[in-house]
């Protein structure tokens, strides 16, 4: 082995130019391919999180998945019946503190108890359709960013006022209101309500941030015409991947539709695969263009080295031996491609990262990039492949090479 080594080292040495160029293009391939890696797995991962710390993890709400099975099919098999209305009951979550306390226990995060009410907000002219989202501050920084969320005032601020409200910063830009502006509510079923703005909160989302107000859980109680009703519970997990399994445990205990962040955004989830589908299309391209580049070189290095080819067969060296000799030169080409690749891609996401990016439109002046050892590591072992892969045809072809053919025809 230490021949086989010794020799490729001399071949890979006799040449440096060709050398320098081989390595050059695997490292440039293994550089701009973690830069992509980095940037398309940064951007994803900041929608995500966006998006996570945007609505709570899970949603218990006061429906169920399926309408209870009518007497006849509980007691008779054969019984099916199609087409009937359900039996109307009470709106919401029955017991909730009692439901609260029976989940906490296990719960590997916080829950807090949620009246959501359509209203109209009207004011100065402006009659904007708004989801009222009644809450309790005690527990809300346990379920939501909204705490670190706020503008001008904390969520304290609902308890120093009769009916106090606070809106999003869009939502009270399109109306024209400021804090301390009286607004009225107004919901389909009749209630009405004056409220007093008492503070404002920006998510980073538009779609929240221009149709979504909070109260207090009474406040909520008294526009939905109804003491004591919740009809909603959020939560919120330390890790918020496993949501769909918790979200799965809470409907079965409590027999409500419990709804994870992953399947209310069935669609977003499954444009994440083509999305890193095409990442990966995009970045083995890259390198499969860079291990063109070494198989030239190994090509090249085994039509010079013909003589020597002769005269390493004619020594006694074996098929295995010579092939392997050119194999263990793409090796090194592509390990020290990879090598200097891994400092490029580097220096590549640092440079991207640097750049400082203007607009109202997004909440951070940088781009969102990922430092994983995983995309080193895949482009790396890509790179590595792709050099023997590359290198491998023209060893087995030098291998072939008969000694007395080669003297004969060398000039």
């Amino acid at each position: 082995m230490n021949l086989i080594f010794d020799i490729a080292w001399t071949h890979v040495l006799a040449r440096l130019r060709q050398t320098g160029v081989a390595i050059a293009g695997v490292a440039t391939g293994v550089g701009f391919s973690i830069m992509m890696a980095s940037l398309m797995q940064g951007s994803q991962d900041d929608f995500i999180k966006q998006l996570v710390n945007a609505m709570p993890h899970i949603t218990v709400s006061d429906e169920r998945r399926a309408p209870p099975p009518q007497p006849a099919e509980r007691f008779y098999d054969a019984a099916e019946i199609h087409n009937l209305t359900p039996e109307a009951r009470r709106r919401g979550i029955k017991n909730p503190l009692a439901t609260m306390a029976a989940l906490e226990p296990w719960l590997p995060g916080g829950i807090a108890p949620t009246v959501r009410v359509q209203a109209i907000i009207r004011y100065a002219s402006h009659d904007v359709a708004t989801a009222v989202v009644a809450i309790d501050p005690r527990r809300e920084a346990s379920v939501s960013d909204l705490p670190k969320q706020m503008r001008g005032a904390t969520l304290a601020a609902l308890y120093r006022a009769t009916n106090a409200i606070i809106l999003g910063d869009r939502l009270s830009e399109k109306i024209g209101a400021r804090i301390g502006a009286n607004i009225t509510l107004q919901t389909s079923e009749g209630a009405r309500m004056n409220a007093q703005v008492v503070g404002f909160f920006h998510t980073g989302v538009r779609s929240v941030d221009e149709s979504t107000a909070y109260v207090l859980v009474k406040t909520g109680q008294i526009l939905a015409q109804q003491t004591g009703l919740i009809n909603e519970l959020r939560i919120r997990l330390g890790d918020p991947m496993i949501s769909r399994e918790i979200a799965d445990r809470v409907e079965r205990e409590t027999g409500y539709k419990s709804v994870s962040w992953q399947e209310a955004h069935e669609d977003l989830m499954s444009s994440f695969v083509i999305r890193n589908l095409i990442m990966f299309t995009v970045v083995g391209a890259i390198l499969l263009v860079a291990s063109f580049g070494t198989y030239n070189i190994i090509s090249t290095i085994t039509h010079e080295k013909a003589r020597d080819i002769a005269i390493m067969k004619s020594l006694g060296l074996s098929e295995f031996t010579v092939r392997s000799i050119f194999v263990v030169e793409a090796s090194i080409i592509g390990v020290a491609g990879a090598a200097v690749g891994f400092v490029l891609g580097y220096l590549l996401c640092v440079g991207l990262g640097s750049i400082e990016i203007k607009s109202p439109f997004l909440d951070t002046d940088r781009l969102p990039l990922a430092y994983s050892y995983v995309h080193y590591l895949l482009a790396g072992i890509v790179a590595l492949l792709s050099s023997v892969v590359a290198g491998y045809q023209p060893a087995r072809k030098a291998a072939r090479l008969h000694p007395v053919e080669i003297i004969r025809g060398a000039t």
